[in-house]
């Protein structure tokens, strides 16, 4: 919501401001639209039973809640989400002004003004399902929380056109929770301290690096000497006699090669391998083993034993495709 409520139409950067998103988060989603249902729905559940009762309480207002749908509905499409939130936003404040001109709190406490705060109770809770209708692109979750409590299917778009009458709702839990600054800043003071951590393991050398430092610079032509291509696994083996080896049968697109390659500890089941697409280094001179030629090698990461990764290209490359 704080995102949204801050993108327009143009290409802009953003930066999140600590104090102005628990301020906006409190201000707007829970000081105004949480705050109608927690309003309304204890007089409800105390006074009704939780039934809804029938009948349109404020019909200005659920007019101006139809007819501003459109123009929100617009500005999403626009993507101009902060007009959306904005256009959002006032509709609730014109919901909460509404019931703060009611007071159904005060209503309550006077003899034979039960009805009327029902009637009230019944309109605020449909505002609020308007307001968690035309929210639901940005806040899903919080729509789902609120879709437990009113005791309805997933909502829609469309369903902002129809109303809740002689409905039961479901017991209200909180639906959000204030924001604590002094929370955000022991969450800031955390992450600083992660950082830190983590910039001493790597200048302590913990990482990959570390336990296999790099090799000496070479220049570009050497590297481009070495042919990479897509290789289809057509075929898998165990060698026997050979603990650490797999035969494997590869199309190059052309042609097939056979490679010899010391992962075995790590694919225990070789002919799960049929089939996915690996790297290969294509023009290595064939090398005579014990076992038979090995044409070329596959190309894997990690350390060695159980700690071997076969390295594969995305989906949609072809056998014979040079990596470039």
């Amino acid at each position: 919501y704080y995102y949204a409520s801050k993108l327009g139409r143009g290409v802009d950067d953003l930066d999140l401001n600590l104090e102005d998103f628990v301020q906006k988060v409190n201000s707007d989603l829970v000081g105004k639209v949480v705050n109608i249902a927690s309003r309304c729905a204890g007089f409800i559940q105390k006074g009704n039973d939780g039934v809804m009762v029938q009948g349109d309480a404020a019909p200005e207002l659920t007019e101006a809640f139809l007819a501003a749908a459109p123009s929100i509905a617009d500005a999403y499409e626009a993507r101009d989400f902060a007009r959306a939130m904005r256009e959002i936003m006032g509709l609730a404040d014109r919901a909460n002004a509404w019931i703060a001109d009611k007071a159904p709190w005060s209503l309550a406490k006077q003899e034979g003004k039960q009805d009327e705060v029902q009637a009230i109770c019944a309109q605020g809770i449909n505002l609020f399902r308007q307001l968690v209708i035309f929210l639901k692109p940005v806040l899903p979750l919080l729509a789902a929380d609120a879709e437990a409590f009113l005791n309805v299917a997933p909502l829609t778009w469309d369903d902002h056109l129809t109303r809740l009458d002689n409905h039961q709702l479901n017991p209200f839990k909180a639906l959000m929770n204030r924001i604590d600054p002094v929370k955000v800043e022991a969450m800031t003071a955390a992450s600083k301290e992660d950082l830190a951590a983590s910039q001493t393991s790597v200048a302590t050398g913990n990482g990959e690096l570390s336990k296999d430092p790099l090799s000496p610079e070479i220049d570009f032509d050497t590297f481009a000497a070495v042919d990479l291509r897509v290789a289809l696994i057509l075929k898998a083996e165990a060698v026997e006699g050979a603990d650490k080896l797999l035969r494997l049968t590869l199309d190059i697109g052309d042609e097939q090669r056979n490679v010899f390659s010391g992962i075995k500890s790590a694919y225990p089941d070789p002919a799960k391998l049929e089939g996915r697409l690996t790297m290969m280094i294509a023009n290595l001179k064939p090398r005579k083993m014990r076992f038979g030629i090995s044409e070329g090698m596959v190309m894997a990461a990690g350390p060695g034993g159980e700690e071997i990764y076969l390295l594969s290209p995305d989906s949609g490359a072809k056998p014979g495709q040079r990596i470039k």
